[in-house]
């Protein structure tokens, strides 16, 4: 049978591939565990690995340049995630290792924790809870209503425009950022970016990271933001210059935060501003439900059953220069 190690840790593996993917990829060939507990470096990943035909790793695990020469078995590399960013790729091509991705089973999940964040930040929910929580009684504060507020959605992807016919079923005015799409539905405005970060009572930070992306929220956006706005990250934590977050938070400049992501390990926010009392965070779980997590692992099982089968699988993000899959279909 083809042998397939799977990087999670035992957290990993129970959060996000699970018992009915694991059966399912064990049905495919000879499953080998990272019983290390550690998420495995370069030289530790391939020692781990030794033999394995098919790696399916979890979003922590890297696939450095440097791990590819020490991987002679390997003939691909499953990503259980869309992020492959800390995979790389033409290190991968040049040894002919196919490198997959996963597609995005985390719209709805995502999308709703939005929704969740702006109620929270209007509300004072978090806040008065962890009031009570300490013994004391919290202030009854004047909280804002989504119906009649406007939200602006940064980033038009397939989580976008999921969130954006919610928001218009609230009864929000919802503007739409994005240079790479044409947006025409009803109850959507598609303006500029600085159009929707004057007009938006929240804020919503969706725009994939890139080169491009980096630090997309800095001083400059967060000024041009209202006094009375929050803003809300659900992408990644590469999009916000940090000190410019902190600085408009202090400067009262925004009115706080909802963060999900964050320049911390794993992408999760920066304890620094999570213990803020005017910033909401979560350790980069909006994703993180039963139906997003199989989606992802089903993903990874899927493409393993087409690549045992000679075939290219979807997702594939260097399908030419996959030059070893040869070996598993003599297999």
């Amino acid at each position: 049978m083809t042998a397939i190690f799977l990087t999670h840790t035992p957290d990993m593996l129970a959060n996000y591939y699970g018992p009915r993917a694991l059966a399912a990829l064990r049905e495919l060939g000879e499953v080998r565990l990272n019983e290390t507990g550690k998420v495995l470096d370069a030289r530790a990943l391939a020692k781990a690995a030794a033999g394995c035909a098919i790696i399916v790793s979890d979003r922590q695990t890297p696939g450095p340049a440097e791990f590819f020469p020490l991987a002679p078995d390997l003939v691909a590399f499953l990503r259980v995630a869309v992020d492959i960013r800390n995979i790389d790729v033409e290190a991968a091509s040049a040894q002919g290792v196919l490198v997959t991705h996963a597609t995005p089973g985390f719209i709805a999940s995502v999308a709703e924790q939005a929704i969740g964040f702006m109620i929270d930040c209007g509300r004072n929910i978090s806040a008065s809870a962890a009031t009570y929580h300490a013994g004391r009684v919290p202030e009854a504060r004047m909280g804002r209503q989504l119906q009649g507020a406007t939200v602006g959605i940064i980033g038009y992807g397939v989580i976008g425009e999921y969130l954006a016919p919610l928001c218009v079923a609230l009864g929000m005015k919802v503007l739409v950022a994005d240079p790479f799409k044409q947006v025409d539905e009803a109850g959507i405005s598609q303006v500029d970016f600085g159009e929707l970060l004057a007009r938006s009572d929240f804020v919503i930070c969706l725009a994939i990271a890139n080169e491009q992306t980096e630090n997309l929220m800095n001083a400059a956006a967060f000024v041009q933001m209202k006094r009375s706005a929050f803003f809300i990250n659900l992408s990644r934590g590469n999009l916000v210059d940090e000190e410019a977050l902190v600085a408009a938070l202090d400067d009262k400049t925004i009115a706080g935060a909802a963060l999900d992501v964050g320049r911390a390990q794993d992408q999760m926010p920066s304890p620094a501003l999570a213990q803020r009392a005017d910033v909401i965070a979560t350790p980069h779980s909006a994703g993180l439900t039963p139906d997003a997590a199989e989606h992802q692992a089903f993903d990874t099982v899927n493409q393993v059953k087409e690549l045992l089968a000679g075939r290219m699988p979807p997702g594939a993000a260097n399908p030419d220069a996959a030059t070893r899959l040869a070996r598993l279909k003599r297999g």
